[in-house]
């Protein structure tokens, strides 16, 4: 199978990469700048240049068998003032809508799947509620959001390919994102659970995310949206209480939620609620979990000789 993936510099993107090559697909990536990726990317990647917002260059479309559209903005990386909020945004919709746009363009030897990156944070600040892929979507702004990413992919205007929306959880790697932001506080036995510490964790490992992704393109199923979330999510506290224990740290200074959204503003939402979400489609489909719970995720990510097999 030959795969063009968008985004393919990020975390999950790298993961990706190196985990299709390992099973004998071709890989491709679009990224800003080829020669800079090339530092990051395997030798095998053939990279690509794609400059949004231009038109997606529709003549690296064919002879793919597939396309992975893992392209946004970090929501992670600063307060969100009403600038960072529309690249947020621009950043997805728009680079999903050319992609498609694209797609509906061509004629015959295109791709006959496209996999789209979605996010739980559809669902919005649920509480306790369980949240399949059947549930409703929330109203927020990263609700909204994830609404119009995935419209943009189920557009009807676009072509005959089979569409895939993953609602991706946190995802815990030990090559990036919040793990390794963590470790050293925790390592310090100053580590704690973020405000009352019952809001919900969906999680995910990178190896299961990536996984999940070469299963869904592998098989010839249908389309449609999949939560990409371990089946048991954790709440914060039980979280920080597996993350001390694999560590073999205390973990006994909680972050007052005041503290929290004087620090993140707008992003605290992210911190202080949540969302128990199930992947009921993934495990439908036949998918089986490598790390199920989150603490064997972390000791799998954590051990000194183990790491990823994707990272």
């Amino acid at each position: 199978m030959d795969l063009l993936i968008t985004g393919g510099t990020g975390l999950v993107g790298r993961a990706l990469c190196r985990a299709a090559l390992r099973a004998g697909h071709g890989v491709t990536v679009l990224t800003r700048d080829p020669a800079r990726a090339r530092a990051t990317m395997p030798g095998a990647v053939n990279l690509r240049r794609w400059l949004p917002p231009a038109p997606f260059p529709a003549e690296e479309l064919r002879g793919q068998n597939a396309v992975v559209n893992l392209a946004g903005e970090s929501i992670a990386g600063g307060r969100w003032s009403a600038a960072r909020k529309r690249r947020i945004e621009a950043s997805r919709v728009g680079a999903t809508e050319a992609l498609m746009a694209a797609l509906a363009r061509l004629n015959a030897g295109g791709p006959t799947t496209v996999l789209s990156a979605s996010a739980v944070g559809i669902y919005g600040p649920r509480g306790d509620e369980a949240l399949d892929e059947g549930a409703a979507p929330g109203t927020d702004f990263l609700a909204q959001v994830c609404r119009a990413w995935e419209g943009a992919l189920f557009t009807p205007h676009a072509g005959p390919q089979r569409r895939i929306a993953l609602r991706t959880g946190l995802v815990l790697s030990g090559q990036g994102g919040l793990l390794p932001r963590l470790l050293p506080l925790f390592r310090l036995g100053l580590g704690g659970r973020l405000g009352h510490g019952r809001q919900w964790m969906s999680w995910i490992h990178v190896d299961d995310l990536v996984g999940l992704m070469l299963f869904l393109l592998d098989r010839d199923g249908p389309g449609g949206v999949f939560n990409a979330t371990a089946p048991e999510p954790v709440t914060n506290r039980a979280f920080t209480q597996a993350l001390a224990a694999a560590l073999h740290r205390p973990a006994l200074l909680p972050v007052p939620a005041l503290a929290v959204r004087l620090a993140l503003g707008e992003m605290a939402l992210l911190a202080l609620t949540g969302q128990r979400v199930l992947p009921r489609a993934a495990l439908d489909a036949g998918y089986t979990f490598a790390h199920p719970e989150i603490g064997g995720a972390l000791r799998h990510l954590l051990a000194p000789t183990a790491g990823e097999t994707t990272p």
